[in-house]
Order: C-alpha cells, then sequence, then structure tokens
C-alpha cells in the first residue's frame, strides 16, 4: 500500500498530514497526486463523494506555490461547499509558511471578503456568482494563475453557471492547468471537458457512476398520501438514525422538517432560504449530533461533510439518477457502513432497476414496518441502552438514594412495566391498530399498462432548456414555444419537469432534432434559448394521457387538461 510520503510531497504537508492521522492516500489521491506534480496537462478525475478529492487537488497544489499573489482559483457551486474547501486546504496547509487561502461567496458582506483579497492571497476558493461579481469590480484578477480547479463542475452547469464559468474563464491564461473533479462521468462533464479544456488526461478510482462500496440499498414502495407516514414509521423503527433526509425543493423539504419537528422528531431543515449564520448553527449542532436528522435539498447539502451517517433517505428519488449517487455517497465513509433508503410510490418502481444498473449493486425491497413491529425495535434500543450506558452516581449520591427509596414498595416485575409504558405510551397509542402501509406493486403494473408507458418513453428523448420557474417559464409556455413553429405542430409532448434554473421535457424521437433546430433559433422574454439533449430523467409518467389544443385563443385547463396552441394536438403527460 502506498503512503502518503512516497508521493513527493514536502515536509512541511507531510506534518501536516501526521497531525491529521493521514498515512496512507484514498484511491483517486493515490492516482491524481503525483500526476499534477509531474504534469502540466489538463486532467479530469472521478470518484464517488467522500473519497478525498479536496486532498486530491488541493495537496499538489499546495506543494508546488512558491511565490507571493494569487496561483490557483477553485470553483465549486455552493457555499457551504466552499466553506469546507476552504477549511480543509487551511488544516493541510497549518505548517506550510506565507500560504493564504481566501473563500469568497454570497450570503456573507462581499466588502470583508475584498478587504481579504487585497491583504494578499495565493488561492481562492468560490462560488462562479461571487466570483464573477469581484472580477466586474476589479477586485480579482486571474490573469496569472497556474491552476484552475473546477470541483463539481456537472453541479455547477445544472445549477444555471453557465454564463458564470464562461465570464470566469475568459479571465483565465491559456496556460493554466484545468483540473476538474466530479463523482460522476456525465454528458454534461463531458461538455465541459470539450469546452474548457486541452486533450484532457482521465484517471477514476473504481468504476465510473458506481455506488460507494459499503452502502447497502433499500426502497420501500407505497401509496403517494402514505409517504410522510412512511417515513415517520420508518423512523420510529431505527432508533439512533443519523443522517439526511433529502427532498426535491426548498418548499417540501421546510414543510416535511416542519411536521417531523411537530412530531417530536430532532431535525432541522437546511435549505437556499436558511441564512448563512443559521446553517453554520444547524451543521454545528448536526456535527455534534444533538440533530439527529437533517432534511435537505440537493444543493444544500453540497459541502457537508460527516463521515459517520448512519442513513441516508429519498422522501422523494431525485429527478437525475447521477443524483442518486451523490445522495447514497455521503454515508460508507472512512471505511463505515451506510444505508441508503428511498421511498417510492408505485409510478417509481421502474426507476430502481435503473438504479441498480447504474450503481452496480441490488436495491431490497422492505416492507414499512407494522406498529407491532416499531414497537419491539424501540424496547429492544431502549434494553440495549440501558445496558450499555454508564452506570449511575455512587450509591452514597443522596438523590440516588431517595429515588431508591420511593421505588422499595414496586416489585421488579411491576417497576420494569411502569418504565416500559411511561417511555413507550407515545408509541403504543400512535401505532395500536396501525394499517398497513406497503403498496401492492403487482396490481398496480397489471392495471396500468406499464409495458406501453415504457416502449413509448423509449421513443421520446428528454430535452433540455435554459429556462424554469424563476424565469416565468411555464407548461403554457413550453407548448406555446413548440407551438409558434407549424412544422411541429401534432408532436407528442412527454414528461415536463420544471425546475427554478432549467426545464427537461421530452419529445418523439423523430421530431428531436427539427424541435432542437428551431428553439436554438428561438428567445423566450427577450433571451436566447439554450437547449440540448439530455439524459436527465423529466420524472415518472402519469398513466392518463393529456391534451392540448386551441380553445378561442385562450389559456382554460385542470389538472388533466392544458389548452393552448393553434393547429393540431398536444398528447402529454404532466408531473
Amino acid at each position: 500500500m502506498t503512503k502518503f510520503k512516497e508521493l513527493g510531497l514536502n515536509t512541511d504537508i507531510m506534518k501536516s498530514l501526521e497531525d491529521l492521522g493521514f498515512v496512507e492516500p484514498t484511491p483517486i489521491q493515490n492516482k491524481a497526486i503525483p500526476f499534477i506534480l509531474e504534469s502540466e496537462e489538463d486532467l479530469i478525475a472521478l470518484a464517488q463523494t467522500g473519497t478525498g478529492k479536496t486532498a486530491a487537488f488541493g495537496l499538489p497544489i499546495l506543494n508546488q506555490i512558491q511565490a507571493k499573489g494569487l496561483q490557483a482559483i477553485i470553483l465549486c457551486p455552493t457555499r457551504e461547499l466552499c466553506i469546507q474547501i476552504s477549511k480543509d486546504l487551511k488544516k493541510l496547509a497549518k505548517y506550510s509558511k506565507d500560504i493564504s487561502i481566501t473563500p469568497v461567496y454570497g450570503g456573507e458582506r462581499i466588502d470583508i471578503q475584498i478587504r481579504a483579497l487585497k491583504r494578499g492571497t495565493n488561492i481562492v476558493v468560490g462560488t462562479p456568482g461571487r466570483v464573477c461579481d469581484l472580477i466586474r469590480r476589479g477586485d480579482l484578477k486571474l490573469q496569472f494563475i497556474k491552476w484552475l480547479v473546477l470541483d463539481e463542475a456537472d453541479e455547477m452547469l445544472d445549477m444555471g453557471f453557465k454564463e458564470d464559468l464562461d465570464a470566469v474563464l475568459e479571465q483565465t491564461p491559456e496556460d493554466r492547468q484545468t483540473l476538474l473533479f466530479s463523482a460522476t462521468m456525465s454528458r454534461s462533464v463531458n461538455s465541459i471537458a470539450k469546452r474548457y479544456m486541452k486533450k484532457a488526461h482521465e484517471i477514476s478510482a473504481g468504476e465510473k457512476n458506481v455506488g460507494a462500496a459499503k452502502v447497502s440499498h433499500e426502497y420501500y414502495v407505497v401509496h403517494a398520501k402514505d409517504r410522510f407516514e412512511a417515513l415517520k414509521r420508518i423512523l420510529d423503527s431505527l432508533p439512533g438514525v443519523y443522517g439526511i433526509l433529502f427532498c426535491r425543493t426548498r418548499r417540501e423539504t421546510q414543510e416535511v422538517a416542519d411536521k417531523l419537528k411537530q412530531a417530536h422528531y430532532n431535525t432541522e431543515a437546511m435549505h437556499g432560504d436558511i441564512s448563512q449564520s443559521m446553517r453554520t448553527k444547524i451543521m454545528d449542532r448536526f456535527r455534534e449530533k444533538r440533530i439527529h436528522l437533517l432534511v435537505a435539498t440537493d444543493v444544500a447539502a453540497r459541502g457537508i461533510d460527516v463521515n459517520d451517517l448512519s442513513h441516508i433517505i429519498n422522501y422523494n428519488l431525485p429527478d437525475k439518477n447521477e443524483i442518486y449517487t451523490h445522495r447514497s455517497g455521503r454515508t460508507g465513509r472512512a471505511q463505515k457502513s451506510g444505508i441508503s433508503i428511498a421511498i417510492v410510490d408505485m409510478r417509481e418502481v421502474y426507476r430502481i432497476k435503473r438504479l441498480e444498473s447504474m450503481v452496480g449493486k441490488t436495491f431490497e425491497q422492505k416492507k414499512v414496518p407494522s406498529g407491532e413491529m416499531v414497537l419491539n425495535n424501540q424496547i429492544d434500543n431502549f434494553i440495549k441502552e440501558i445496558k450499555e450506558s454508564a452506570t449511575l452516581k455512587t450509591k452514597d449520591d443522596k438523590n440516588y438514594q431517595e429515588m431508591v427509596n420511593k421505588l422499595k414498595d414496586l416489585k421488579k416485575e411491576d417497576l420494569i412495566k411502569h418504565f416500559i409504558d411511561a417511555k413507550f405510551n407515545r408509541f403504543i397509542d400512535a401505532y395500536q391498530n396501525a394499517r398497513d402501509l406497503n403498496a401492492n406493486v403487482h396490481d398496480y403494473q397489471q392495471t396500468s399498462n406499464s409495458s406501453n408507458r415504457e416502449r413509448m418513453e423509449m421513443d421520446n428523448v428528454n430535452l433540455k432548456i435554459n429556462f424554469g420557474k424563476r424565469h416565468g417559464l411555464d407548461i403554457k409556455s413550453i407548448f406555446a414555444l413548440i407551438n409558434s413553429n407549424r412544422s411541429l405542430q401534432g408532436i407528442i409532448i412527454g414528461r415536463i419537469n420544471l425546475m427554478s434554473e432549467y426545464s427537461v421535457f421530452s419529445v418523439e424521437k423523430k421530431f428531436a432534432n427539427k424541435a432542437l433546430k428551431f428553439l436554438a433559433k428561438t428567445s423566450f422574454k427577450g433571451k436566447k434559448i439554450q437547449i440540448s439533449i439530455t439524459d436527465e430523467d423529466p420524472g415518472p409518467a402519469r398513466p392518463q394521457r393529456q391534451r392540448s389544443q386551441r380553445s378561442s385563443g385562450r389559456y382554460k385547463g385542470n389538472k388533466n387538461s392544458h389548452r393552448g396552441g393553434s393547429r393540431g394536438r398536444y398528447r402529454g403527460k404532466r408531473r
């Protein structure tokens, strides 16, 4: 096994590694560090979340910094990840003299960050938006940097930072070394490599897009209306759970967290509407295990670096299958095992097979526990805690003696019964005559004509455009854009997923190129449309067929119909 001391790192860095207890590099570090030290070529490095990617690019950069002035810029998608990378680099540079690292990100006063830059720095770690702001102000100059690191670059594109990335890259020198680190090799990563990199060398630790080795995967199938009740029952059957519960949107994240807190669960929400100061407090409490369950969006969870999570719970499956790999990789770290749980409704079951193929593991279907099972698990855990807990204060303690005297008249059996009743009354009341929450998948598959739906999906192509809810795009707008071209009238539009910064919808394969060509020349609200084919899944299709047609030039509709368009009919499914 290779040791860090064999990789050619200087004595100051080796001393920092010794303080941190790092002896052997992870596979991605073992491959990336020597390459960056010895070569000036661009690099694409693929490794799962939690495998030490920050040290993989940070150590060789720190090792080579000699002169004063800014020499490296590290771009990442979120402030949480920006802060985490900065902290990690500062630990690695603990004994490296005169090396300065400055984080810059939104949500903090820009004047404080400007003063830090003016004092001088060697490495800037920043989010694309704040970096662009500082460049425009003239307070950040990148003309002489040697290294550009794109950490989670595919996420930056998906979050709508393409224009910011372009603006930043224009300010960097041609002879820079570009280092791209990612957990998955997606189509967006390929596009980044073609756009920003020169004959990039590729390395990977493990197979591409494969889940972490020590993570097992489970899923529960329920009716959509029972999702929250199923979540509570799963949590109650897992006493001592310490993990992250992922939701799709900010609103859902806050709603689920509020409902869990009302039901006396130890949890907090983490999403884009939470202030930076509050995030810091929440994360400190979470790392100290004063919060047992963090309810988060995918974006807000970026940069959360906690090694001993027991569970990851997907309240909903993510829109992109690759994101599932990011989520599940947050447990099973540091040689520990973990469990990734998905709660799916019957219309989402088909996606489990796709995820199994992607991560290279079989997902175990579990039954939502009955009330009796929940109670038995709680009692077993309570007994285990009593046996493993530290003893009470000595028998000479006055309070101890008073408590014993008060309980002397009770028989041992009665005493145990009273303790059990007091501890578990809530569960007994909640789960008495509890109904079965498990959905019958086989009955649904037989009645939903799923084979026809799968065949229809195979005949469709998913398209992604650079407008979403934040820009005022809605389903009516998508129909109107396509309907404005006569040659596209009458095509079948499949599933539609409206995100905040972009949207994905599917069209018939035979019309895909025509739609791409036309919409690429079209604008929305005065801004040019950027459109491309994507492997991102718009989400599960609904069983009913929805239609759109012209009706007196007005838009009318209910949950099953959309009107708007001129000629022809649109038949599609809506999320």
